[in-house]
């Protein structure tokens, strides 16, 4: 089968090559990426991806290259919350009409998708842990963009007969995701400082809690989807319900270390949602078997590959 991975040069699409390499039912593997978040360095050593240069928001580029293709995964997007309320309409041109240009590709060769959403979209709906059918209360643009992202898909679904599978990601993290900029997430970000002797900044008072899993158990469950053309008729959470704070984050960096790390605590990030954590009743079904990389193992993974051991 040929396999379209759109942003497969970033964090989450590279690690998805490498995993889909692996996979007997897949023949050919193309990275669509525009290289503006993602770098074509996250494929060196990959030789059996083919990376073509190209933006989801050119309508012509993503339907050229979605030719002949018998599953898209879709995770091209201009991520982070605090970049979105910095530009909201760029998050909305890469986040919407991207994601309609992936689906109209789609459409048009009958391939399976599937899209990539976030768990931004629950905002400010307090109750935990987020089950599928909570009414979303998105408190960003970015967080807006995704929901649209996923209705989109979900209704190409109903009257195209566009086969997908929504995920909403919670907190990935692991190797790959870089660090060093102003829209770092927060495991690379606390990583890096580390390393370098640094404080580990840490917005608010560390308390606020979110449901990190490793980029390696994400990565299985997209390919799984791939392989086995699974779809859904509503967004699926892919994470696995391990809510911890940002306290106990730097605790369990700080066991892999074996040392004390410093903490500076700054002002709480604007549209910052408290707490997140999953509900995996969904993705367990769709999904049985399925086992995360618990914390301590995924970070002492992350630990490495920013050493570059």
């Amino acid at each position: 089968m040929r396999v379209v991975v759109t942003g497969g040069a970033g964090f989450i699409g590279a690690n998805l090559c490498r995993e889909l390499t692996g996979r007997a039912e897949v023949d050919e593997i193309v990275a669509f990426d525009k290289l503006s978040t993602g770098s074509a360095d996250n494929l060196v050593g990959v030789d059996a991806v083919k990376l073509v240069e190209g933006d989801i928001c050119d309508p012509a580029a993503i339907s050229d290259v979605a030719a002949r293709a018998d599953s898209i995964v879709h995770l091209g997007a201009r991520p982070s919350v605090p970049r979105s309320l910095q530009d909201p309409v760029a998050s909305h041109e890469a986040n919407v009409t991207g994601t309609l240009n992936v689906l109209e590709a789609a459409r048009r060769t009958g391939a399976h998708l599937v899209v990539a959403s976030s768990s931004s979209v629950y905002g400010a709906n307090p109750a935990l842990p987020k089950v599928e059918t909570l009414l979303p209360l998105p408190r960003s643009p970015y967080a807006a963009s995704k929901l649209a992202t996923e209705g989109y898909a979900l209704a190409y679904n109903e009257s195209f007969r566009v086969r997908s599978l929504v995920f909403r990601f919670f907190n990935v993290y692991g190797p790959l995701q870089p660090a060093g900029h102003a829209y770092a997430a927060v495991v690379p970000a606390f990583v890096d400082a580390a390393l370098r002797g640094k404080p580990i900044p840490v917005h608010g008072d560390g308390l606020q809690t979110r449901d990190f899993t490793y980029v390696g158990t994400v990565t299985r469950v997209l390919a799984d989807a791939v392989v086995r053309s699974v779809d859904h008729a509503g967004p699926v959470n892919l994470a696995f319900g391990s809510r911890i704070s940002l306290r106990e984050l730097v605790a369990e960096l700080e066991q892999v270390l074996g040392r004390t790390l410093e903490v500076e605590h700054q002002p709480a990030r604007p549209a910052d949602v408290r707490d997140s954590q999953a509900d995996n009743a969904l993705l367990l079904k769709l999904f049985p078997g399925i086992d995360p990389v618990p914390i301590p193992t995924g970070l002492a993974a992350t630990v490495q590959w920013f050493r570059g051991d």
